[in-house]
């Protein structure tokens, strides 16, 4: 599956294994660090919001997993809060990564704290959006416990959803859903975007995360630059010819 922007450059997709490669060169040859990749994720998702929710009145909830995707939504967290939004936080998991735990803990010391367990389904259904930031394309099999339990109320309550990269439940590769996944209305890819959204429904964008293309081109990917003046583009569907 290509994807195109706007002006109809094709931007090709990858798989979940592919861009695990991609991260992997970033970091180890390139020396990207993942705070950086993170705040250029979380800022594009709250700048994506700002811009595509009108008019937004109350809460924005945010649903954060333990992992690097989890880290871009409270990062986003940040940013929509210093733009004089009221923003709420959910954890699928108390135990979180180092990067993700560095994310959280600037939003505690902005005043802002973890949703308790019988505040969460009423502040998903006054939600005016929430952001799924709870699985991205490391998903490996259905989604399991309070995770799954999260995806289920924010498709039952939740008004509008926008999820990072990818939607959690969905696999990055195929677009299958072995168990339970949310339902967006928009998604925001990071990146490149990931072969599995084809079969995603919705409004696709395509956010800019600081990864050089000489890091694609070490994989045999030939880009040229896609972005423009922007640090995120719309993305549309085009299939193989």
């Amino acid at each position: 599956m290509l994807f195109t922007t706007p002006e109809g450059k094709e931007v090709p997709s990858l798989s979940a294994d592919q861009m695990r490669e991609v991260d992997r060169i970033a970091v180890e040859e390139f020396g990207l660090g993942l705070l950086q990749m993170m705040e250029n994720a979380g800022q594009n998702l709250a700048d994506v919001v700002l811009d595509q929710v009108p008019h937004i009145e109350g809460t924005i909830v945010v649903l954060a997993g333990p992992g690097g995707n989890g880290g871009g939504g409270l990062c986003a967290a940040r940013h929509l809060h210093n733009h004089g939004l009221d923003v709420e936080l959910i954890l699928a998991e108390l135990k979180i990564g180092q990067a993700t735990q560095n994310q959280l803990n600037i939003l505690e010391h902005s005043g802002i704290s973890v949703l308790k367990e019988d505040e969460i389904s009423g502040e998903l259904q006054n939600a005016h959006v929430v952001l799924d930031a709870l699985i991205g394309y490391s998903l490996k099999g259905a989604p399991r416990r309070n995770t799954a339990r999260l995806i289920q109320l924010a498709n039952q309550l939740a008004e509008r959803i926008v999820s990072l990269d990818i939607p959690s439940g969905v696999d990055a590769t195929t677009g299958e859903t072995p168990g339970i996944a949310i339902h967006p209305q928009i998604t925001v890819t990071l990146a490149l975007p990931k072969s599995g959204l084809a079969q995603v429904e919705g409004d696709l964008f395509l956010a800019d995360i600081g990864i050089p293309l000489e890091v694609y081109t070490s994989m045999g990917l030939d880009l040229e630059p896609f972005f423009g003046q922007k640090y995120w583009i719309p993305l549309e569907k085009k299939a193989n010819q």
